[in-house]
């Protein structure tokens, strides 16, 4: 939602002191393609530059177009992610008006708890999470070290509500298979999934509906939530979890997914419930979804020169 705090200080200042005392950033602040412009006049980078606005989906469909800019040649390397501020009174009270927020708050420990029967609702979070994608021949030529492959992604739109998704999952189901046609891989080869997962009631089921249309044996797939322990950073979350995803690939621990104490039935698949797992990721997928039904995939594998 670009500088909500300096959004929300401006209108404040505005309402009780007049326009006269609006700081002259207020705008440059608030506008959404602000930390990505001040990035390439620190780093001096001169390609395409702009920021994405697709609410939680934001960081994967950043991933989708750096990688679609580098393979049409029009740039070398991208630095590409979300990032995401908006734990003040009016991005807290706001999404306590959705009723999206869980309302644990003897317990906020355990609130977070993805694919739990007693989940109702998320945990505001914030942060930034931003991968340097690079072509290989690029990379290699100034001796980079690669931690990872980004195999290819998906875009779409469930073009059915403004907060809800679709209960059947189609639209996240189609997101997940065009994206791995982009990447020339079978559901087969998919072993880890970093879930959307969220903690909200209607998402996390209509979540698992679509990966079940995709992977016909998803006993075989270890799936978790990051944001079962820091946890929705919002516009950032994709990125973070993309992070998580690539340390999954390098260091073959899987975190968990906390707060698993009573599952819901649907979920038959391993959560990496409590405790963090060994596994050897030979395909990896990272799941975003967002408000107005915006649904975002992208994958990754290991880099094998």
């Amino acid at each position: 939602m670009g500088g909500l705090t300096v959004f929300s200080d401006g209108v404040q200042n505005l309402i009780e002191k007049g326009y006269k005392k609006i700081s002259p950033f207020f705008i440059p602040y608030a506008i959404t393609n602000m930390g990505s412009a001040l990035l390439a006049m620190d780093a001096g980078f001169m390609g395409p530059n702009y920021s994405i606005s697709t609410a939680c989906a934001t960081s994967n469909y950043c991933f989708y177009a750096a990688a679609n800019h580098i393979s049409r040649g029009e740039a070398d390397v991208i630095v590409a992610g979300g990032t995401e501020a908006a734990i003040i009174p009016i991005g807290l009270g706001g999404f306590v008006a959705c009723r999206a927020l869980s309302q644990r708050n003897d317990d906020p420990e355990t609130a977070s708890r993805p694919w739990d029967k007693e989940r109702d609702g998320f945990v505001m979070g914030e942060g930034a999470g931003v991968l340097v994608m690079e072509s290989l021949e690029h990379a290699m030529k100034r001796d980079a070290p690669i931690i990872a492959e980004y195999l290819g992604g998906a875009v779409n739109c469930d073009a059915y509500h403004m907060t809800d998704p679709r209960s059947d999952g189609l639209g996240v189901s189609s997101c997940i298979t065009q994206s791995l046609e982009d990447a020339g891989v079978a559901p087969e080869e998919v072993n880890y999934i970093n879930a959307h997962a969220t903690s909200t009631l209607a998402g996390d089921l209509a979540e698992v509906r679509a990966i079940k249309q995709v992977f016909k044996n998803p006993s075989d797939i270890k799936i978790n939530s990051t944001k079962s322990m820091i946890g929705h950073c919002l516009g950032a979350a994709g990125g973070l979890e993309a992070i998580a995803t690539v340390k999954a690939i390098t260091t073959g621990w899987v975190h968990p997914t906390i707060n698993q104490f009573n599952p819901e039935p649907e979920v038959d698949f391993d959560t990496v419930a409590n405790e963090k797992q060994q596994h050897e990721v030979n395909v990896a997928i990272s799941n975003s979804f967002g408000f107005g039904g915006h649904n975002s995939v992208v994958v990754f594998a290991p880099f094998k020169p």
